[in-house]
């Protein structure tokens, strides 16, 4: 056990040696050309050693304020001085490591020895006790014995106490966006898909809580501290790190760091191929696990493989465009192409395979695909990958998504998000889908407990929609009104937020409020059928039939040239009170299998006038939905 710092006389690490008393850097015993501010610097820093010491501490120490000295000049060139002695490199440290614009961190091993017992005093002590009697002599060594033994001590138990509150155990983490610090500005789309997949990898970490990508991204160059990070995210460690990408080599430095008092934990640096850039997420996820104390259990150990690296490049390039813009059908397109290209040039790489089933699930859910067409393409896309590789959560969740919306198989489904989920416990879209789905099958409680787990570990787009689709499925809706208004936080235009916003203001009785988010809704979708349907709904509701009839008519004008869901027409006739021509367009849906059905027969208040029929209980009996 080493002596604490606050007794320390030299510090060593790897070869070296500094004496602070003596102020002195040895290299083997063999001293070495440093002296003034730098060996001062170097004392500071070995004595923080794994902690940062900002600009300003090291300002207040050595450069005081009725001092007139170029400070950056001065603080640059005495770290400059320092890795020259030591032989360090600031673009691969490894000794002291620069956290730009905030300061300094010695990220080595330090030793840490206590003085030697005596000294000058010392000495003439001992020549006293040599002229005494034999006794006198043993009893005074004795005695000093005790002494010092009780400082050591000590300074031991400060120390060990120390150490144990720096060892308190980690059970949450974010990563936060890798620098890109290579030459080429256009590189950033690498170092966006590295964290994505940093993130992707120790998601899979059982025991551990990670960040979602879309709630570390605001922290894109941030200046904020660690701390004050890590209290918005409520997390115990943070990641972060760099990214240098040329021709086909990649360096990526990364270090943890316990987030409350920025402490460093453990630092590396990766210099690979980039073929080899899945064992190399693969590696890094581990030695960040083995330092929080969890281990990756075999079953969610990923197979990875050497990628072709332009099959890498465009699997990283889709992803991006599938994550940020799975909403629009122009972008999932372009993540498309990226995927295929990505197969194209690797037909064994796994990943490629699920991110492609993902964008024709997405596809159809825009409109931009039609729907059975989407259902083979994904089926097939995600049994080449599970073939290749079973272990991918993601797949399992995708799978899950599409026994539950296309297939209606809700043992199926059920069995996909829970492998999902074991395989990967953090991945977020996994609980989003989850949760939705157990509201659709009536179990509040568990979905409840999935939207606690969601709000843990995302707060962004995607958590919102699928927040908000679970209160809606369970028809709470004072619930549904407040995760509208949070989504709304987000991006006040979103047309969705405001649909639901107004299904929440509908069901708990507030039609002038509803019928207000209604036509928002209506003008931010230009016209769309669902939220023009809504609103002719509540326009019966409180009695303004003209209207209502006027808007039905309309829509029931455009179903003759144009392509309206089977179900939404449905919703139409069950509103103007024509229920035989409601249940005639609901068994047409039922028959098509139509996106979404089964949730709103669950939920939608606009066929309510309808759940009294028995054809409805018959209906809701051969989707397989609990009564």
């Amino acid at each position: 056990m080493s002596a604490p710092a606050s007794v320390a006389r030299v510090l060593r690490f790897d070869s070296f040696e500094l004496d602070l008393h003596a102020g002195e850097l040895r290299k083997r015993g063999v001293k070495l050309r440093l002296q003034g501010q730098p060996i001062q610097v170097l004392g500071i820093l070995l004595q923080s050693a794994g902690s940062l010491v900002t600009r300003e501490e090291l300002r207040s120490r050595l450069w005081p304020a009725d001092t007139f000295v170029d400070f950056d000049h001065s603080l640059h060139n005495s770290i400059g001085r320092i890795r020259e002695v030591l032989g360090d490199s600031a673009e691969m440290p490894r000794y002291i490591e620069t956290l730009p614009r905030r300061g300094y961190r010695f990220i080595a091993p330090v030793e840490v020895q206590a003085p030697a017992v005596g000294g000058e005093n010392g000495n003439k002590t001992t020549e006293a006790v040599a002229s005494a009697p034999r006794s006198k002599r043993s009893a005074g060594l004795i005695l000093t014995i005790i002494f010092c033994g009780a400082i050591l001590f000590a300074g031991w138990s400060a120390w060990q106490h120390s150490y144990a509150k720096s060892t308190v155990p980690i059970h949450s983490i974010a990563v936060l966006p890798l620098q890109n610090l290579s030459a080429d500005a256009a590189q950033e789309y690498f170092a966006d898909g590295m964290t994505d997949q940093l993130i992707t990898e120790l998601a899979k970490v059982g025991g551990l809580r990670v960040t979602s990508r879309t709630s570390v991204m605001r922290y894109k160059g941030t200046k904020k501290a660690l701390p004050e990070i890590a209290r918005e995210l409520n997390v115990d460690a943070i990641v972060e790190g760099s990214v240098i990408h040329s021709g086909q080599r990649v360096r990526v430095t990364a270090q943890l760091l316990r987030a409350p008092t920025d402490q460093h934990l453990w630092a590396e640096t990766y210099d690979r191929d980039v073929g080899d850039i899945l064992r190399l997420q693969g590696e890094v996820a581990n030695a960040i696990a083995q330092q929080v104390r969890a281990q990756l259990a075999p079953t969610q150990q990923s197979q990875a493989h050497a990628v072709n690296p332009g099959a890498y490049d465009a699997y990283l390039r889709g992803r991006l465009y599938f994550v940020n813009e799975f909403t629009k059908p122009d972008s999932l397109k372009k993540a498309q192409a990226y995927f295929e290209e990505s197969i194209q040039k690797d037909p064994a790489f796994a990943l490629a395979y699920a991110g492609l089933a993902d964008t024709y699930v997405y596809m159809a859910f825009a409109g931009a695909l039609p729907k059975d067409q989407a259902y083979r393409s994904a089926k097939e896309a995600l049994g080449k990958a599970l073939e290749l590789d079973d272990s991918i959560g993601e797949a399992h969740d995708t799978l899950g998504v599409l026994s539950s919306e296309f297939d209606w198989d809700w043992g199926a489904a059920d069995r996909e998000f829970n492998r999902a989920i074991a395989l990967a416990p953090s991945y977020s879209c996994a609980h989003e889908d989850r949760a939705s789905f157990l509201a659709l099958m009536g179990r509040r409680g568990e979905a409840l407990a999935e939207i606690t787990k969601i709000d843990q570990l995302d707060f962004g787009f995607s958590a919102a929609y699928s927040e908000s689709a679970t209160y809606y499925e369970l028809r709470d809706y004072p619930a549904l009104i407040e995760a509208s208004r949070r989504g709304l936080l987000l991006d006040p235009k979103d047309a969705s937020h405001h649909y639901t916003l107004g299904v929440g203001y509908e069901g708990t009785g507030k039609l002038a409020e509803a019928i207000s988010e209604y036509q928002k809704a209506v003008e931010l979708t230009a016209g769309d059928a669902d939220s023009t349907a809504a609103l002719a709904h509540a326009f019966v509701v409180i009695g303004r039939r003209a209207e209502a009839e006027k808007i039905l008519h309309d829509l029931e004008q455009k179903s003759k040239s144009a392509q309206v869901s089977p179900y939404l027409m449905a919703t139409v006739f069950a509103i103007l009170g024509d229920k035989d021509r409601a249940f005639e367009f609901l068994e047409k849906a039922y028959q098509e299998r139509s996106l979404d059905m089964p949730e709103e027969l669950k939920a939608d208040l606009r066929i309510d006038n309808l759940r009294s029929d028995p054809r409805f209980e018959a209906l809701v009996h051969r989707v397989g939905l609990p009564q």
